[in-house]
């Protein structure tokens, strides 16, 4: 039989030079480094959004194994990734629901965010219906205005879980608006409400379920706020939550993002380069292109600000970015076809990190992250060891 000339699923990362490299030993030192912190307070890692671009499910993988007390994501179908691949830990999910979703969440043993009393309903007439108990945690609005029952009319709500026979409330939460701003008195104002709709419970002699409000910036600025559980989104991920926010916990970026120079060539002086002819030197240059584009998540936004690492030293990136290449002005200095090329992480003593993106791009380092799309390989390092696999 005659030998397959078509790559097989071992060699496919060999067919593109683009490569995000997550490096899970960096995960777990972040997430100590946080445990250590918040004392006693359990830690619930975030991972909506492809694990904040990481990979949802070799992230989900290595939170468990890691020993992990409960994972948050966002939508029902990242939670059912996550018990497709075997993922057993208990998972929150934190984002609305709609009725007819409701007997997915208990078919794959997930924890439903119930942030209104119809929404319970729903979950109490499904758990009946399957014969078993729900676990729910009950969403309060303190001020962030997205989802949950207002805090001034929760009692309401609380009131109608002690009713229901197929529900366990194992939690109850809110969500900080601005805990990773300088001036946190917003945040606390939101607090002072969270705990005027906890003492429901106190004032009938009840348990209080698990108690969380705390994100990223909660983590590193407000103490109070820890409570039963914390859950960090990008702290856990080595990038801090804005320029504002105290840097309280010493946590490292665990993603990096390279390529390799595909093309060079010298632009003679007035030869505009690349879409509208936005950019073109008074010299001859020489330029290298590189095959990542605004279709990986590189931002048009960045062109004419962005700088790549090419062998230690910055250099910027010229004209507009393409949908899958852009091009970059390395002066008189020498380059070769599969010279590395570093969009994300450090080479010698330079470093660009998520946030230069973020402020080329005009946005927020969250964006950046979780808008590499997953046509980017994701190469996972575990013990310093490269392990391919997708996101």
């Amino acid at each position: 039989m005659q030998a397959s000339n078509h790559p097989t699923i071992s060699t496919r990362f060999t067919l593109r030079p683009t490569q995000v490299q997550v490096d899970l030993d960096a995960l777990t030192r972040n997430y100590q480094s946080i445990q250590a912190h918040v004392g006693g307070a359990g830690v619930m890692p975030i991972l909506k959004a492809n694990a904040y671009g990481h990979g949802l499910v070799r992230v989900g993988q290595h939170m468990q194994a890691i020993g992990a007390q409960m994972l948050g994501v966002a939508y029902l179908e990242e939670g059912i990734l996550l018990r497709e691949a075997g993922v057993t830990t208990p998972i929150l999910v934190l984002g609305g629901i709609l009725g007819s979703q409701t007997p997915l969440f208990l078919q794959h043993n997930l924890t439903v965010t119930a942030s209104s009393i119809e929404k319970l309903e729903f979950v109490e007439q499904a758990a009946a219906a399957q014969g078993i108990t729900a676990k729910v945690h009950l969403k309060i609005d303190t001020g962030m205005e997205r989802i949950g029952v207002h805090y001034y009319n929760a009692e309401g709500l609380l009131e109608a879980a002690l009713k229901c026979k197929h529900i366990e409330v194992e939690g109850i939460f809110s969500h900080f608006a601005n805990a990773d701003a300088a001036d946190l008195s917003s945040a606390k104002l939101q607090l002072e409400r969270f705990a005027e709709v906890l003492r429901f419970y106190e004032q009938r002699s009840l348990p209080v379920p698990m108690r969380h409000m705390a994100n990223s910036g909660a983590v590193l600025q407000l103490p109070e706020a820890w409570l039963d559980m914390v859950r960090p989104g990008i702290l856990l991920y080595g990038v801090y939550p804005s320029r504002e926010a105290g840097r309280s916990v010493a946590v490292e970026p665990a993603l990096t993002w390279n390529s390799r120079a595909v093309y060079f060539k010298v632009v003679q002086a007035g030869h505009p380069v690349s879409y509208g002819s936005t950019w073109q030197s008074d010299h001859p240059v020489r330029v290298i292109t590189v095959p990542v584009g605004y279709g990986d998540g590189y931002f048009r936004a960045m062109s004419g600000r962005a700088q790549v690492l090419v062998g230690g030293r910055r250099y910027p990136v010229v004209g507009a970015i393409c949908m899958d290449q852009f091009m970059v002005n390395i002066e008189n200095d020498s380059a070769y076809n599969g010279d590395s090329i570093t969009l994300i992480g450090g080479d010698g003593d330079q470093r660009i990190s998520a946030e230069d993106l973020a402020d080329w791009a005009g946005t927020i380092p969250y964006e950046i992250l979780t808008n590499i799309n997953t046509r980017v390989p994701r190469v996972y390092l575990p013990d310093g060891a490269p392990d391919t696999e997708t996101a």
